[in-house]
Parts: structure tokens; sequence; C-alpha cells
């Protein structure tokens, strides 16, 4: 059967609804998830690159156990301080969450400010599945050291003309990463990264609002994250034997409090930097959701209320149904 000719239901089935809210951090887009959930009979599928180590919990502003019972959150918890974590895995564990939400007749919110974790999962990015092979890396490492780095971009130019082409020859680390990808599996890592969409009807919902009312949400968040007993939770942490050299740990909030607890800054220091280094981190995460993307249907968090923006996805939901 042809895809033109197939029925609506068929459609509605093989093409099932993806709902997804982005935008930069403390914008609210947990509040909109809460509100979202019980209408439109949803689960959250969190897209937090933090969010997923256990034992940090106000660093990481995640959801409490009462919001979590009000609307189930999936990829939150599910990994040690100490355990690596990486892209491909997050993708994976998300689809199968997605998948596992549909199967039961429920609704997948996609949510979080983390853009590689959104784009990966709505675009279908192609994502190796090659681990890290130390050994070699230090092997070429060397070898850029003692022949320079255009030494090894040629390489890369024989095994993959396409990556060697859109990565500089200056970035070592990435070339180095083509060449165990392509070294590994012998295939190039141009074809491994292309992207396939899932077959999901997306309908992507963005929060924003004007800067300064944006940072002072962010100050507001970091004086409550102190109250609510932030630096206690670093100790704890380090107490448990988890190094501040983790990538956990590198966190927002954490690095910051981390140097306070060795001495290095007064606490009021590192409170100063993890308001400016949250800001800064906006900027950054305005860099994967650009206001001028289309794809992304843009509200002022500050100007229109959950009612509305839960109005639209209802009808947005309808209307790509219908459209298929």
């Amino acid at each position: 059967m042809s895809y033109t000719s197939r029925s609506e239901q068929e459609q509605r089935i093989e093409n099932p609804p993806l709902v997804v809210i982005v935008g930069p951090t403390a914008v609210g887009k947990t509040a909109l998830a809460l509100h979202l959930g019980p209408q439109l009979c949803a689960e959250v599928v969190s897209a937090d690159s933090r969010q997923v180590y256990r034992e940090m919990d106000i660093g990481t502003a995640k959801p409490t156990p009462e919001e979590r019972r009000l609307v189930p959150h999936h990829l939150i918890d599910i990994v040690a301080p100490d355990e690596p974590f990486g892209l491909a895995q997050y993708q994976s564990l998300a689809y199968a969450a997605i998948e596992d939400i549909l199967s039961r007749g429920r609704l997948p919110l996609l949510v979080g400010g983390t853009g590689q974790y959104v784009r990966a999962v709505v675009e279908g990015w192609g994502i190796p599945r090659v681990p890290p092979d130390w050994a070699l890396r230090e092997e070429l490492y060397r070898q850029a050291e003692r022949e320079g780095a255009a030494v090894l971009h040629a390489r890369l130019q024989e095994l993959d003309p396409v990556a060697a082409q859109r990565i500089d020859p200056r970035n070592v680390r990435r070339v180095i990463r083509a060449l165990e990808v392509c070294l590994h599996t012998g295939e190039p890592i141009s074809q491994l990264q292309q992207r396939r969409p899932p077959p999901y009807r997306v309908v992507q919902i963005g929060l924003t609002m004007p800067r300064p009312s944006l940072y002072q949400r962010i100050d507001e968040r970091v004086e409550r994250m102190l109250a609510a007993g932030l630096v206690a939770e670093v100790e704890r942490l380090v107490a448990k034997g988890y190094d501040y050299s983790l990538p956990s740990m590198s966190g927002l909030g954490y690095r910051q409090i981390g140097a306070y607890l060795r001495g290095e800054i007064s606490l009021e220091e590192a409170v100063h930097l993890i308001k400016r280094e949250t800001r800064r981190f906006v900027r950054q995460q305005y860099n994967w959701f650009r206001l001028d993307d289309e794809r992304i249907h843009w509200f002022d968090a500050k100007e229109r209320s959950a009612e509305e923006i839960a109005a639209f996805v209802q009808e947005r939901l309808f209307r790509v149904a219908i459209e298929g």
C-alpha cells in the first residue's frame, strides 16, 4: 500500500505524536509540563543532561517527588554520579521511553534545555556506538605532536573525505574521534552520522522571556537552591567519594560550591559565579533553540498563560493528526 493511499487511522498509528518543550533554564518548562500532563494524559521524558544523575537533586532543579507523582517523569535518576553517560545512551533510552508511553496510549512530552539531547531525538541523529579507544587516542595525539595535526587530517581525508571537509584540521580532538570510528567500524563516520528522523508527528513548543526577567528568575532560583541545602548536597556527594573531577560534579552549581568547600573562594563568590555562569549558559541554549527556528512555536512565558499554551498544543495536535 502506498503512502498516499494509507488510511488516516493507519497514519496515526505509524506516526504517533510527540510534544517537545524547550527553552532556557528557569523559564518555566517544568511548570508547563506539569500543567499539560493531566490535561493531555501525558508523561515527561526529561531532556536534561544533569538530571540523569542520582543524588544530585537541588543543584539540577529536579521536579519534586510530589510533581513526579502528578506527572510521571522518565530518564531522571538513572545513573550514579560516577557512571559514564553519553549522548548515544540518552538517545536510545529516550526512544525506548517514548515508545513505552505511546504503547500505553499516553502522550510523550520531551522536556528540557539540553540542546543536543533534544535534537538527537527529534532529528534522529546518527551517533556511532564506538567506545573510546584510549590507547589509539594516545597514539594519535603523540603523532599529532610529532608530525603536526595536518598529518592526521590528511589520513582522515583518505578514509572519509566528507568528514574531513566538515572538520577543521586544527580541531585535533574531533579529527581523532573521526579516525577512531573509521578504524574500529571500517565505515566513514560521516555515513554513520546520517540523520534519520523518527516517525513522530512532532509539535515543538519554545518558552522564552525578556532577558532581564529571565536573569532575575535565575538569581531567585540560585538563592532557593542555597536555602534548600545545595552546599550540604555537595558535601554529601564528596563524602560518598564522588570526586570533584567527575563530569557530573562539573555542572553549574556543583563546580562553584566545590571551589568554596575546597577553600578556594568564599561562599559569596561561589554564588556570584553560579549566577553569572548560568546566564552564560542561557546564551548557549539560545544557540541550540533559536527564536527564528520555524519548527518551534515560541511563547513569551510572561505574556502567555499555561492555559493558552495548552489550548494551542491541543489545537496543533489535532491539526497535525488531520494533516498527517
